[in-house]
């Protein structure tokens, strides 16, 4: 009994949802100690305190032995909660192992549809995970995990169900485009580089109109050449005609008068 789905749980791609694990590594869980000592009577609820005690996922190591990891996957697939309790999995971002299990959950048993949506969000997510396989541990991350499994046939040793492309979702208009990080940043420095060629501009013009104002504003005050020409010439000639003046009365004075004014 405490190896049998659950009553009333649904079909997952017209078969047992237990079967989505291939039988040798399901047969393998069954014996494993960490089975039947933590995972026997775990509910949805008691299920999250086992994921938090994780510290690596994958799928067999050593001697063809389970991972906790893989165990505590075959137990949801065996529980099969509610999609709600699912997403919460997901929401809990400090708790990145539990995170992990939902998604590869998620993979295996949602639409295709669904599975892109939900995801996708995820590979923003760079923290790292311990990998334990049968060359032993190994470093990944969390958004690595995500593509591979959007990307590849197998994960954690186990084979994943067979996922639609995206391209023929987007054809089928069952899902809209992917808006991709790159490109959003791309943009961003494309108009940061309009705005400055913008101000640069707009500084140009602003030198250059000064310039101009300043030179209209000095040729202003200085006047043509023609009239300060005629200005200098206008000052010299009066000047010259009245040192002629009292040179001419100086000398029409006489001697007799100045003796008289003596």
């Amino acid at each position: 009994m405490a190896n049998t789905t659950v009553t009333g749980a649904k079909a997952i791609h017209g078969q047992n949802p237990q079967f989505l694990v291939e039988t040798v590594i399901r047969n393998r869980i069954y014996e494993s100690n960490y089975w039947k000592e933590h995972c026997f009577a775990l509910t949805a609820e008691t299920l999250i305190d086992k994921a938090l005690e994780l510290n690596c996922i994958g799928g067999v190591y050593g001697n063809q032995r389970p991972t906790e990891f893989m165990c505590l996957l075959l137990k949801l697939l065996q529980i099969q909660p509610e999609k709600e309790i699912l997403i919460e999995y997901l929401r809990a971002e400090e708790f990145k192992y539990l995170r992990a299990l939902a998604a590869i959950y998620i993979r295996m048993t949602f639409r295709a549809a669904e599975v892109y949506e939900i995801l996708e969000p995820l590979l923003k997510d760079y923290r790292k995970l311990r990998m334990r396989n049968m060359a032993g541990y190994a470093l990944t991350f969390i958004d690595e995990y995500i593509d591979s499994l959007l990307t590849e046939e197998r994960v954690c040793d186990i084979i994943l169900p067979r996922l639609i492309k995206r391209q023929v979702l987007e054809e089928n208009r069952d899902i809209g485009p992917r808006k991709s990080r790159l490109l959003d940043a791309l943009e961003g420095k494309s108009d940061k580089s309009r705005s400055r060629s913008r101000s640069r501009s707009r500084s140009v013009d602003k030198t250059r109109s000064k310039s101009r104002s300043s030179e209209t504003r000095s040729r202003r005050l200085s006047g043509s050449p023609s009239g300060s020409r005629y200005l200098s010439r206008s000052r010299s000639r009066s000047r010259s005609g009245s040192v002629a003046s009292f040179k001419s009365r100086s000398r029409s004075i006489s001697p007799d008068r100045m003796e008289i004014e003596q």
